[in-house]
């Protein structure tokens, strides 16, 4: 069996996101417990000049499409569930 790349991309909106300082403690929680939990390679790919918009790039690499699904499904799970950010948009690609 090959190697799968799995690649999510999600928009997140922070209505409550005053300052770049507000907007980094979000991310840096948010990032750290995507790591930890699930070990995944996380970073901020658009979005970094506003306040109130994110968008993750996360990465899962395995030898086994549903693992890589069934862990993209918990981390974007984990994101739904963070207080004050909304899920905007998101992408799930296979390669």
């Amino acid at each position: 069996m090959g190697i799968i790349v799995g690649l999510c991309t999600v928009e997140l909106f922070l209505p409550e996101s005053q300052w770049p300082k507000d907007k980094r403690q979000v991310l840096l929680s948010l990032k750290g417990r995507l790591r930890e939990k699930f070990n995944l390679s996380v970073a901020e790919v658009d979005g970094q000049d506003l306040w109130q918009k994110v968008v993750l790039g996360l990465a899962c690499v395995a030898n086994d499409g549903r693992y890589v699904n069934q862990v993209c499904a918990q981390a974007l799970n984990l994101v739904r569930r963070v207080p004050h950010v909304e899920l905007v948009q998101l992408r799930v690609e296979l390669l």
